[in-house]
Parts: structure tokens; C-alpha cells; sequence
């Protein structure tokens, strides 16, 4: 299996103060990641370094074969591409429909044919069960029918590696259970999933690696 992500000895840094040190990891495709620990304990740093809002300081890091301590301004939108980034807060258009939000993001990324657009955005709202709410505005829809579009959103560009950040950190249990059990069967699918939770019942419901951050490390990696 390919390797997306290879980390070495990487120090992440927020302002001044060490987020995290002495990070060795790596990412394989189709794996299904949980990044378990408290909130502050470094989670979404890492996962920031990834698509390049935060710089590496110190060791070596590839992210889908970009070297995130030297890639360039330029290069940057490239390699975001090629990523899905799910955030906790949605961050929709509010006054757009769901398929007017998942239109732009197509026309941002260099889509210009309006049937093809149209047919692409309907496959993937059928793949997170939301094929008859495209007319809908994100107000019109329940917090786990948001976050499913936003999975869309992140599909749409077909991406090797999607980054979930606290997905269901405002959605009840229930609701946040068929939010991980789609992103577990796209991971099954062959898209690499990258989840940051508190949730430890996650992992033992839908099984994958674990990365347990504590006290400025990840201590622990394991299947």
C-alpha cells in the first residue's frame, strides 16, 4: 500500500510554546486513524501541519509527497486539493443551498462543465444519504445532516486522504455513531481517514490505528 504521510522526529509549534515533540508516525492508504486525547492536547495542531496552516519546525515531514517544511505558497492549494478537511463547525454557506455550496467549491477547483457539475455533486450526496436535500438551505437541516454534506463537500475532488476534526463534537451520540460508521465505510472504500476525537468508543465500534496524545506526545500507536 501506498504511504501518504511520514513523519520523523517533528516538532509542531503554536506561537511560542512546543504543541507537540518527537513525532514519528505513518499513514498508509485506506487506513482509518483515531487521534484520541483532551482538548489542547495537540490533536488539531497536528492535524493542521497536514494541509500547511501550521509549519513544521523541526524533523521531517511528507504529506502525499509534498515536504511540508519547504513546500511553497504556490504549491499549497495543489496539495489541498488532494485532501478532504471536515470541520466540527461546518463552515457552510448559510445562504446558499446545499448544492449551491457544493457547486462553489467545484468552480473554485477548476470544474467548468455545469452538467457534469450538476451530476458529480448528485453522486456524492447519494453517497452520504443526502440526494433529496440538495434544494435545502444548511438552517433547513438537522446538525447531522450538515455534517454529512460537509462530507460530501470533502469528497467532492476525490480526495486520498480525508482529515475529520472533532466530527461529532455537536452532534448527539446517536447522530455522531452514523457520522463515524459513513466515514468508516469510506475508509473502507480505499480513502485514507484521519479522525480527531475524545471519544473512545469510537475505535471500539468501528476498529482502526489509535494515536493517544498525552502531555505533548502521541505515546502511543497501535492497531
Amino acid at each position: 500500500m501506498a504511504q501518504l504521510i511520514d513523519y520523523k522526529g517533528v516538532e509542531i509549534h503554536q506561537a511560542d510554546q512546543i504543541v507537540l515533540s518527537n513525532v514519528n508516525l505513518t499513514v498508509d492508504q485506506g487506513e482509518m486513524i483515531y487521534m484520541l486525547g483532551k482538548v489542547g492536547s495537540g490533536k488539531s495542531s497536528l492535524m493542521k501541519t497536514f494541509y500547511g496552516a501550521l509549519p513544521i519546525v523541526d524533523g521531517e515531514a511528507r504529506v502525499l509527497d509534498y515536504d511540508m517544511r519547504t513546500i511553497s505558497r504556490r504549491k499549497l492549494p495543489y496539495l489541498r486539493r488532494r485532501l478532504g478537511i471536515i470541520f466540527q463547525d461546518y463552515k457552510l454557506l448559510t445562504d446558499r443551498s446545499v448544492e449551491e455550496n457544493l457547486l462553489f467549491v467545484l468552480r473554485a477547483t477548476g470544474w467548468k462543465d455545469k452538467k457534469l457539475m450538476r451530476e458529480h455533486v448528485q453522486e456524492v450526496l447519494e453517497q452520504v444519504g443526502m440526494e433529496t436535500k440538495a434544494y435545502k438551505k444548511p438552517y433547513e437541516l438537522s446538525g447531522g445532516e450538515q455534517q454529512r454534506v460537509v462530507i460530501a463537500r470533502a469528497l467532492l475532488n476525490s480526495p486520498e486522504i480525508i482529515l475529520a476534526d472533532e466530527p461529532t463534537g455537536n452532534l448527539d451520540a446517536e447522530t455522531g455513531q452514523e457520522i463515524i460508521e459513513l466515514l468508516y465505510s469510506i475508509s473502507k472504500a480505499g480513502i485514507t481517514v484521519l479522525i480527531s476525537t475524545h471519544n473512545r468508543l469510537w475505535p471500539e465500534l468501528y476498529p482502526g490505528k489509535k494515536w493517544v496524545f498525552t502531555e505533548g506526545v502521541i505515546n502511543s500507536v497501535d492497531e
